[in-house]
């Protein structure tokens, strides 16, 4: 299970102000929140609603190996979403910063009649028990993927004092649409919305031996359907599920 995203510090070198501020450096200043700066904002220019994020395993794994029968367990479940900036080093921006308060009122343009978005940095979580089934000779958990509204754009730093004969500069570069902002999407009755699934596997294999050695870590995994044929996934709506 994913801990919640904090924020990165992010490491800026010395840099010479005698020329124009580079695309990097406006990423780091705008990162940082620097002093240097009077203003900085994301801009947007495209979004996709319903961005499937990482696939993660949000239970503990239940063992049913050498059994011959499927065995009925109760598994607690429990994720969280956090609005996402993808960066050159990848951060999250406060609520408090030049860039933060940008994107707060940017995502108030992407909620729609079926969901919100999470505009600032806070975590919304999601937490419930519940039966299921654990296949024959399996191992069995939950798997998570957030769904998102990705919106992509670029940034637009004004700085206090010239540079080059210029205060405004841009990353990567006006126009551009590669700085991706992703706002959690969250159901009216206030849970994430995203695809949950019950996943099993066949004991003995590559994939449940990886699961089980990794201890309950974090590790890459396959998404729905897609892992394979040692492994069964059944998608679990989300109107069946009631948050603890």
């Amino acid at each position: 299970m994913t801990a919640p995203v904090a924020a990165l510090a992010v490491i800026i070198p010395v840099m010479s102000r005698a020329g124009a501020a580079t695309p990097s450096q406006v990423t780091a200043d705008c990162a940082a929140d620097s002093a240097e700066l009077e203003n900085c904002q994301f801009v947007d220019v495209q979004f996709k609603q319903n961005s499937l994020g990482p696939n993660q395993r949000v239970s503990p794994v239940t063992e049913n190996c050498g059994a011959t029968t499927a065995a009925t367990n109760s598994f607690a479940v429990s994720t969280s979403v956090t609005r996402t900036v993808q960066l050159e080093d990848g951060f999250t921006a406060n609520a408090d910063t030049k860039l933060g308060s940008s994107l707060f009122e940017i995502g108030g343009k992407f909620s729609s009649t079926e969901f919100n978005i999470t505009r600032d940095d806070k975590t919304t979580g999601l937490a419930f028990s519940r039966s299921d089934t654990v296949q024959p000779d399996s191992i069995g958990f939950f798997m998570w993927s957030a769904k998102r509204t990705d919106v992509s754009g670029f940034l637009r730093a004004t700085y206090k004092k010239e540079q080059d004969g210029q205060k405004v500069f841009f990353a990567p570069s006006e126009g551009a649409a590669t700085v991706h902002v992703f706002y959690p999407q969250i159901l009216k009755n206030g849970t994430p919305d995203g695809r949950l699934w019950l996943r099993n596997v066949k004991c003995g294999t590559p994939e449940a031996n990886g699961i089980q050695k990794s201890q309950n870590s974090l590790r890459a995994e396959p998404g729905f359907d897609q892992g394979g044929g040692n492994v069964s996934d059944v998608e679990i709506p989300l109107t069946e599920i009631s948050p603890s």
